[in-house]
């Protein structure tokens, strides 16, 4: 039985710690603190060039819902055709529908822009309005994998319904479990889910190098330091592995 480590990834610094630590493939996004957006073709080039990893990349145009209209779907598959000509080997998104069901159409009209890459439903899944038809949409589609914490805040808190999601799957779709997910929760969730596959960030804060600070100026989310940079540490990615390998 062969057990995944993914690790969501936004620099080409925590790509490589991501590789040092022994991880399988990362997801690449842009703008981690806010849940991931589509990263940049420059960050891509970058990351392939200086790791080996397999890059599955996100597909998300904006911050928010997963309702897009035309002109985000137009950019999306702009993007499809964009990383499958770069060589991407995934890539990983999810549309919904306004009453929270799988938008199957436009999924469908990605996968076939796709080409030969991998598709993956990410946690669009988990605001879905039906877990189990959503479960048999993705695979009458094709899709690889279902990015999902079981439709709460982190994976512990979704052990039930990730038990019971991959029961279902019965190996048809990979099953990736995220949110939350640290060596400590992996050595519980393997054996009480049955899931082979985890994603994690392995995040570090780092202090800014800048030696000038100048305080009070927020150029986003208020309460956020402009002065941390947020990391993949290779030493928590390393654990995470060292934890699967056990079983």
């Amino acid at each position: 039985m062969e057990y995944v480590l993914e690790a969501c990834v936004d620099s080409v610094e925590s790509a490589i710690a991501a590789q040092q630590g022994g991880a399988k493939r990362v997801e690449l996004c842009g703008n981690l603190i806010i849940g991931g957006t589509s990263p940049g073709k420059a960050l891509f080039q970058a990351v392939r060039k200086y790791t080996d990893l397999e890059i599955r990349v996100l597909l998300r145009p904006r911050f928010g819902d997963f309702c897009y209209d035309e002109y985000e779907f137009e950019i999306m598959k702009e993007d499809v055709q964009m990383y499958r000509e770069l060589g991407a080997d995934g890539i990983v998104t999810g549309i919904l529908l306004p009453d929270g069901r799988l938008d199957s159409v436009r999924m469908g009209e990605l996968i076939r822009e796709a080409g030969n890459a991998d598709v993956a439903l990410h946690r669009a899944f988990d605001v879905c309005s039906d877990p189990y038809e959503t479960l048999e949409g993705a695979v009458d589609l094709g899709i690889r994998t279902i990015l999902t914490s079981g439709q709460k805040n982190s994976a512990w808190e979704g052990r039930e319904l990730l038990r019971e999601l991959v029961r279902r799957s019965d190996g048809r779709i990979e099953i990736l479990v995220g949110a939350g997910v640290s060596p400590e929760t992996i050595e519980k969730l393997v054996p009480f889910t049955g899931a082979q596959a985890y994603h994690m960030s392995g995040k570090v804060t780092l202090e800014s190098r800048m030696q000038f600070r100048r305080d009070g100026v927020s150029m986003g989310f208020p309460g956020f330091s402009e002065y941390e940079i947020w990391q993949t540490d290779a030493d928590n990615i390393r654990r995470a592995v060292d934890v699967l390998e056990q079983f």
